[in-house]
């Protein structure tokens, strides 16, 4: 194998199976293999050009007659949190986020448990055990880092109080132009603080400070409740046939 062979991504696509996303349709998914001799410089043209990391495996939607998953970025320099976003920022005054390596935690695992029982009991990811969680956080070939989400207990100088119980946590990948949020979880009983959100507002305002661009937030996808969510930030760029398009 040539040097230039070795070094170029082989493509693979998956078989059809049904889409988690919109009734009644299949998806597929065209994929390749993130490994250590691949230039930096190409995984990371891969991750800002529509694909997806799982682990070290980049991936994007290849369904025959369907467009819906649109990958989607926010413009981190002119987005503002006014209204509802402001709301969520005031509601979340006394969490404190700390940006840590990617290695998995007992805590963290057993936050993603709770999460996923309480909010994807029937979804792809509630037979992941602790060994697979493990795996999602620190199988990586590129510059990842998890931010974990702490509620301030009230007398921090009390002896004994430590940091604060864990409310939320998200992995995140740095890329040359922004960050991408990869996969985020939280404590679903306090769902009156909108942590999902929380985490979002928290990772532009860190892209801004790092004098990065763009978070990346995935896939939107149309007619899909899940993904609607995504919608709400704005201004955000769509990746189109044509490249990336403000909207």
């Amino acid at each position: 194998m040539s040097e230039q062979q070795k070094h170029f991504p082989e493509f693979y696509v998956t078989a059809p199976q049904p889409c988690p996303y919109l009734p009644g349709r299949l998806e597929r998914k065209l994929f390749t293999h993130l490994t250590r001799d691949k230039p930096a410089g190409l995984i990371d043209n891969l991750l800002k050009g529509g694909f997806r990391r799982s682990q070290n495996i980049a991936y994007m939607p290849y369904c025959e007659g369907c467009h819906a998953c649109v990958s989607t970025r926010v413009v981190v320099a002119d987005f503002e949190a006014t209204g509802s976003f402001a709301r969520v920022l005031a509601r979340n005054r006394d969490i404190t986020a700390k940006r840590v390596a990617a290695v998995p935690t007992a805590e963290q695992y057993l936050l993603f448990r709770r999460y996923i029982d309480a909010r994807h009991a029937d979804g792809g990811m509630v037979d992941m055990s602790v060994m697979d969680f493990a795996t999602m956080i620190e199988e990586s070939v590129i510059k990842t880092f998890v931010t974990e989400y702490r509620i301030k207990p009230e007398n921090p100088l009390e002896p004994g109080v430590g940091e604060g119980p864990l409310a939320a946590v998200a992995l995140c990948d740095r890329l040359s132009d922004g960050i991408s949020m990869v996969y985020s979880f939280f404590d679903s009983d306090h769902a009156a603080r909108s942590l999902g959100t929380y985490m979002i507002l928290e990772h532009i305002d860190q892209a801004r400070r790092l004098g990065l661009p763009y978070l990346y937030l995935g896939y939107w996808i149309e007619g899909s409740r899940k993904m609607n969510y995504k919608d709400r930030y704005h201004p955000q760029e769509r990746l189109g046939p044509n490249g990336w398009v403000r909207v």
